[in-house]
């Protein structure tokens, strides 16, 4: 074989390596299944929300989007392992307003930065909470619910699903912005506390309306207020804690995606674009309903400033009623 020929071969050879490694390079987002990280146990609502839309995007960007469950310390320990994920699109985390914003103000230690180790891909939606009573209890709206707290000696108690939990903190914000006496009792979740408004053990609490529709419905239990920013469709003559007296009170529990930060934003685009189709889907939007969650995607950097917000909002509820969890 001649200089040349071996030269010319050579050059066949790299020409060929480089087109492979431009073709590698170049090829198109995502060419792998993606892992979606549920930071809490099978089941819940937050999970099950997470499996719902999972199946569709993963019809949208024609790869499987696997959901992994990796519960522990109150979504702290798969929060963290999506933190330290590689940047690639292919580790994704469901956020929850839980433990996104509120986590790192009740813990001494948490090992993620909500606004440092993520990019916010998108809102999934809202969960409304309800303040609710047994219908014993002599009041009927929200005024003279903080009224009559005020006269009853030692207050009226309250349930939520636990310290530092959102209709913890949605009731400590109420309770700043009336000057209310509601006593805080904390539960381990909110099936026991319902029971307990129900049997009449419990005068009142702040929930998820999913859990508490049907007691309201069956009257049960009275609905005093929902603190979302409009009346509900499955609940229209509750109205809201805005309409109640206390203008600009909104408290919703959330769910959404992010990403690890670094995230090239061309990835973090095509996923948001995709996620916002799913969560409009008339299907969708159906599934997610019945699980109280409204559809509510938006842009990451609407996102983003959302989670800012609560941030702040809910570091000054937990200093005013010094609540922590360890």
């Amino acid at each position: 074989m001649s200089k040349t020929t071996i030269v010319l071969s050579t050059i066949s050879v790299s020409i060929g390596l480089l087109a492979a490694a431009g073709s590698a390079r170049a090829e198109p987002y995502p060419s792998k299944p993606i892992r979606l990280i549920v930071p809490f146990a099978p089941g819940g609502v937050t999970d099950t929300g997470a499996r719902v839309v999972a199946d569709k995007l993963g019809e949208r960007l024609g790869q499987q989007v696997i959901v992994d469950n990796k519960p522990g310390a109150s979504g702290n320990i798969g929060t963290q392992q999506a933190a330290v994920a590689a940047p690639d699109g292919y580790t994704l985390v469901v956020g929850f307003d839980g433990t996104m914003v509120i986590n790192p103000h009740v813990y001494k230690k948490v090992l993620f930065d909500t606004l440092k180790d993520f990019a916010p891909v998108s809102k999934i939606g809202d969960a409304a909470l309800i303040i609710v009573a047994n219908p014993s209890v002599p009041a009927k709206d929200l005024q003279s619910l903080v009224a009559y707290s005020k006269s009853t000696p030692g207050g009226v108690s309250y349930g939520s699903a636990g310290t530092g939990s959102t209709p913890h903190l949605a009731g400590e914000l109420l309770k700043a912005r009336t000057g209310a006496n509601f006593v805080h009792v904390p539960y381990k979740g909110g099936g026991q506390a319902m029971a307990d408004v129900v049997g009449g053990t419990l005068p009142m609490l702040y929930t998820a309306v999913a859990g508490a529709y049907p007691f309201v419905q069956r009257g049960q239990m009275t609905g005093i207020a929902v603190s979302s920013s409009k009346r509900l469709a499955s609940l229209p003559n509750v109205p809201t804690v805005a309409e109640s007296g206390v203008p600009g009170f909104e408290v919703n529990s959330w769910i959404g995606i992010l990403a690890p930060a670094k995230t090239p934003q061309p990835i973090i685009e095509r996923l948001q674009k995709e996620l916002h189709s799913v969560v409009h889907s008339p299907d969708i939007k159906e599934r997610l309903a019945s699980l109280g969650i409204e559809s509510s995607g938006n842009t990451p950097a609407e996102f983003r400033a959302e989670i800012e917000r609560d941030l702040k909002k809910y570091a000054d509820v937990v200093k005013t009623a010094n609540i922590r969890v360890d």
